[in-house]
């Protein structure tokens, strides 16, 4: 407890230099097989992957998010674990194969059998890894994470990439599906130096469980929430709405996505060692908060303003029947952004119960609201999914911060500053876009947008919004773990 600040800073800053460096390789992997295969192609996998997602809520059970929250976690309990996780995966893996007819059957494609029976493996070899990757979070050993991640990464990414030149088709990108996991709990074996006892229940596995029931449920009904969308667009509208669709979706959800992953395991562990100092916990949370909203307001006008270039860039000109898509979806990034750290607010405290009523919530309006886009296709349904992710933000927000000792006010300040500076940056950015030529190539002009509005942004945020004193505060607790 003494140096957890400088241990978190530090956990902090190499959790975002791997996922910077896991975001560039998948942007670029992104792009090799957005000019390699088809929207068909990425429609197939997402039809497959919107059903077994689903079963993959209950792969650990929050089991994972358990281990990490007690204040002490002893060898027994951890074994205890281990097995639990490896039975919910074996059961995981056998029900995703004994349902797979009943999804080719759903959506009338026969393709989709074999792709989810391969699939299907990912529930047991992900669960082989769990304990070892929450024992490594517990230590706050993201240096070894890190390494874990980005090899198993490029490892997946030169296996898919290779098999779409060799002409696999979407079997490339179910390739990822398997190689990603099964490298990256051999490194987590290979790293964690722990191998579990025999398999015994233990008196603290039922506070576990309960513990884990909860943060399921609640992570079911967010699924719910992100992937209704997919799921009826494939059934309604078939593979090609559904790739277009789906690849815009990974675009916007992406980067935030990263982002929260990256800060919040650090933040989830930090905070639920300082649960019993509620002050404290105060603190850290709004930090933590303030540097996503900062990182992420910026993504969501760039995405908005220039989401033309964005998409020719990145996925190529087949794409851009899908450039309004991803531009009416630009706006859930802020979203996200804001609920995300709620989460772990909620989480932390062992407020269970009331992320599983907020997510009752969530999961029936966004249900309602796609209902009423599907008809209208894959515009219609991305209209309807921003939407009401927009109207939900502020109610879930009083909600969830209620009792908390987190005034809606801090919170809601925390996002000002960011805000401006995204507005003059938005003008600067918006103005050089418009005096470039239109014969400009797409990846000169979307450097130039970028470029401008990253440097008007920055400077706005320092030196007119007054957000010097976080940086510094950051910067001298990043100066300390480093001579620790």
């Amino acid at each position: 407890m003494q140096d957890l600040k400088s241990r978190t800073v530090r956990a902090g800053l190499i959790n975002v230099g791997s996922r910077g460096l896991g975001f560039a390789i998948r942007i670029m992997a992104l792009m090799v097989l957005g000019r390699l295969l088809t929207p068909e192609d990425y429609g197939l996998v997402t039809m497959v992957t919107a059903f077994t997602g689903v079963l993959n809520m209950f792969g650990c059970f929050g089991l994972f998010q358990a281990a990490i929250q007690r204040d002490s976690l002893s060898e027994a309990e951890s074994s205890a674990l281990f097995w639990l996780n490896l039975s919910f995966g074996a059961l995981l893996t056998l029900l995703a194969i004994v349902a797979a007819p009943m999804v080719s059957a759903f959506y009338r494609e026969p393709r989709l059998l074999a792709i989810m029976d391969v699939i299907a493996f990912t529930f047991l070899i992900t669960a082989a890894g769990v304990q070892h990757g929450a024992l490594l979070q517990r230590r706050l050993a993201f240096g070894t994470s890190a390494k874990i991640d980005i090899c198993a990464l490029v490892v997946a990414t030169a296996v898919s990439v290779g098999m779409a030149v060799a002409g696999y088709g979407y079997w490339a990108i179910v390739s990822m599906t398997i190689t990603l996991p099964l490298a990256t709990t051999v490194g987590l074996w290979l790293s964690a130096g722990w191998m579990p006892g025999r398999p015994r229940m233990v008196p603290g596995l039922r506070s576990m469980l309960r513990f884990g029931g909860g943060t399921t449920l609640t992570g079911f009904l967010s699924y719910i929430t992100i992937n209704t969308d997919k799921l009826l667009l494939g059934r309604v509208w078939g593979t090609e709405a559904t790739g277009l669709y789906s690849r815009a979706f990974y675009l916007i959800n992406f980067p935030t996505e990263n982002l929260n992953i990256t800060i919040g395991e650090v933040a989830f562990a930090a905070l639920s060692r300082t649960r019993g100092d509620l002050d404290r916990l105060r603190r850290y949370f709004l930090k933590c908060y303030s540097l996503v909203v900062t990182l992420t307001l910026p993504l969501t006008v760039v995405c908005g303003l220039f989401a033309d270039d964005v998409i020719l860039v990145v996925l190529g000109p087949k794409w851009t029947s899908a450039i309004e898509i991803f531009r009416t979806l630009a706006p859930t990034m802020l979203v996200f952004a804001i609920s995300s750290p709620l989460g772990w607010l909620l989480n932390a405290l062992g407020l269970i119960r009331r992320g599983v009523h907020i997510g009752l919530f969530s999961a029936s309006f966004m249900v309602a609201g796609i209902a009423i886009g599907l008809p209208y296709g894959p515009h219609g349904v991305a209209l309807a999914y921003s939407s009401v992710m927009v109207l939900k933000v502020i109610p879930i927000t009083i909600w969830a911060l209620h009792g908390t000792g987190v005034r809606v006010r801090e919170f809601a300040g925390a996002l000002m500053s960011p805000l401006a500076a995204c507005a003059i940056a938005a003008l600067v950015g918006f103005g050089v876009h418009s005096l470039c030529p239109p014969s400009m190539a797409p990846v000169l002009r979307l450097l130039m947008d970028v470029g401008s509005f990253g440097a008007a942004y920055l400077s706005a945020l320092l030196l007119i919004a007054g957000e010097k004193a976080l940086y510094l505060d950051l910067f001298r607790a990043a100066k300390a773990s480093a001579s620790v």
